[in-house]
């Protein structure tokens, strides 16, 4: 589970991390990253029904905030990330999840403003 201060829990809050953040793509999800001048990053999580049924939304949902848990200390200090899994993650383990999230945060930190 994610600390308190590090979770998205508004609309506004997602809808402007996706239009106004740098974004990065990979097969099973999309990545944005909108940098805060103050505050803790904060993440947000999107796993449509597209994605599967409900067992399968909370374990892609659960494998994801898991693995970006581990990766806070490399992100920046303020901001809001959202992380948007496609339908192909259902089919996706964890190792092939990590992978592409760690190619896209790397994409959205090296991306220029």
């Amino acid at each position: 589970m994610l600390p308190a201060a590090h979770r998205l829990t508004d609309a506004a809050s997602y809808r402007a991390a996706s239009r106004a953040g740098r974004r990065s793509g990979s097969p099973t999800l999309v990545v944005h990253l909108a940098p805060g001048e103050d505050g803790d990053l904060r993440v947000g999580f999107v796993v449509s029904k597209a994605v599967g049924n409900a067992v399968v939304r909370n374990r892609v949902k659960r494998r994801l905030r898991h693995l970006v848990r581990d990766r806070l200390t490399s992100l920046p200090g303020s901001g809001a990330l959202v992380v948007r899994a496609l339908p192909a993650a259902a089919g996706s383990g964890s190792a092939e999840l990590a992978v592409d999230l760690d190619r896209c945060l790397q994409r959205v930190l090296e991306a220029p403003r």
